[in-house]
């Protein structure tokens, strides 16, 4: 019996930007792993608490374009709440995606932060399956 993969994320190099990928069973989970992926890019993810929630929704013509407001609602809630979050929930109706992200404010000692990310691009967007059978949710994000 062949186990199934993990939901990860990952960074991938892109010139001066980087890139994020997340992917996951579902497609929800794939969106999850990539919102991770945009907080690691800033501290370790596991380094941020639960204390808040905030709630997020987007709707798109695309699951590409989808994922590219996801990314960029969540920069918002990041920038102007001075917030990073480390656990979400993520739930895909066709072309409407609803959301939770929890965290808490920044703290500067304990994250430490590396990068501001400035917004999710159109650069090597993808969302789709993988030879696997898992779902892809990737771009490039300005720093």
């Amino acid at each position: 019996m062949t186990s199934r993969p993990q939901p990860c994320w990952e960074h991938f190099a892109h010139d001066a930007d980087i890139g994020v990928r997340g992917r996951g069973q579902s497609l929800d989970i794939a969106f999850e792993q990539a919102a991770l992926g945009l907080t690691a890019l800033v501290t370790d993810p596991s380094l941020v608490r639960s204390d808040e929630r905030v709630e997020i929704s987007c709707e798109a013509p695309t699951l590409d374009v989808l994922l590219v407001d996801w990314l960029n609602a969540l920069i918002y809630e990041m920038t102007t709440r001075s917030m990073l979050f480390g656990r979400f929930r993520v739930k895909i109706d066709r072309l409407t995606l609803s959301a939770l992200a929890q965290g808490e404010p920044v703290d500067r000692r304990r994250h430490e932060p590396a990068v501001e990310p400035k917004g999710a691009t159109f650069t090597e967007l993808r969302v789709s399956h993988d030879d696997e059978g898992q779902w892809i949710a990737q771009c490039v994000v300005d720093v």
